[in-house]
This record gives C-alpha cells, sequence and structure tokens, in this order.
C-alpha cells in the first residue's frame, strides 16, 4: 500500500509529492548544507526521483558542484531539495514536509563540519514561543501581530494560495 506525503515552501508557491513514505532521514553538517539551509545543519530524507513530483509551481535550482543541484523557492527562498544528478534519487528538506515530525534522523553526515557545540544544545535553557528567561516582552508583545498577520502556508495542500476564501482553504 502505497502513501503520499506533502510537503512545500513557507509561502506556498511550491508544493510537491511524495509517493511513498521518504526513507534515510539523516542530518548533514557539510559546509555546503549550512550554507544552503542556512543553518548549522541540513535534516533531509527521500525517495527514488520517480515518486517526486511537484504540484503547485516550480522550483529553482542551484548547482552547488557538477554532481548535486539544490531546489528552492525562488519567491520565498525554502530549501527544498537535495539531488544528486548521477543517481536515481531525491532528498527533500524534512522540514518541508506537512508531516515532518513524523520523520526522525537516524544518521549524521559532515561531521567534520559539526559546530563544536552542537552536542550541548540540550543543555541550553529552552522556552515556547512568546516567553523566555526575561518574561519575554518584547517577543511576546509581537507573537499576536505575527500570528495574524502570517503569509506562512499551512502544514496540508490547499486548493488556492493564498486563500482568498475560508472555505477553499484545504482539500481532500
Amino acid at each position: 500500500m502505497s502513501e503520499t506525503w506533502s510537503g512545500g515552501c513557507q509561502c506556498g508557491a511550491v508544493r510537491y509529492e511524495l509517493l511513498e513514505r521518504p526513507t534515510g532521514a539523516h542530518l548533514c553538517h557539510c559546509r555546503m548544507c549550512q550554507k544552503q539551509f542556512g543553518s548549522m545543519f541540513a535534516a533531509l530524507a527521500g525517495v527514488t526521483k520517480d515518486k517526486f513530483r511537484m504540484t503547485r509551481g516550480q522550483m529553482s535550482n542551484f548547482r552547488s558542484s557538477a554532481d548535486v543541484q539544490r531546489g528552492f523557492c525562488k519567491d520565498c527562498g525554502t530549501p527544498l531539495t537535495y539531488e544528486p544528478l548521477n543517481r536515481g534519487n531525491i532528498s527533500v528538506a524534512i522540514s518541508t514536509l506537512d508531516r515532518h515530525s513524523e520523520i526522525k534522523p537516524e544518521v549524521q553526515y559532515g561531521t567534520e563540519a559539526r559546530e563544536p557545540w552542537f552536542d550541548e544544545l540540550h543543555q541550553l535553557p529552552a522556552y515556547p514561543s512568546g516567553e523566555d528567561q526575561n518574561g519575554g516582552l518584547d517577543f511576546a508583545l509581537l507573537l499576536p501581530g505575527i500570528k495574524a498577520s502570517s503569509r506562512q502556508h499551512p502544514d496540508a495542500d490547499t486548493r488556492h494560495w493564498p486563500v482568498t476564501n475560508k472555505d477553499d482553504e484545504h482539500h481532500g
């Protein structure tokens, strides 16, 4: 039995489907992934290319080496894919999947570039959005306005985006 996994960029201009559960979930700490994601690592999982299809818009691609291209949304900049050109697979950024929490990384690569403090992150103080050690006054004041005016696409497919009628918000 096959299952479909949907995902897309932050603004909703680009949406995709995976026609099976992605596998090989991993973190990559290599410097190229750090730069692509603007973060200290990339979280990726993949499928064979025949199990990947675009459902809205088009990705832009950056050829980061002779063998790899990296897909992203040209409108909002969300990193979406890692595609080795000489292989039959494509990986998506786990965080761009609508059901991202169901995919847990199993291994780490590129550890030569992993930040020396990475293994200490769990020791940092942690707060929910709008709260911090100072009571979160600055961010707490901004949070309602950010939520009310968010242009972020929801974690579900929509018939149209941006949504103009609440009845059109979700399908299927």
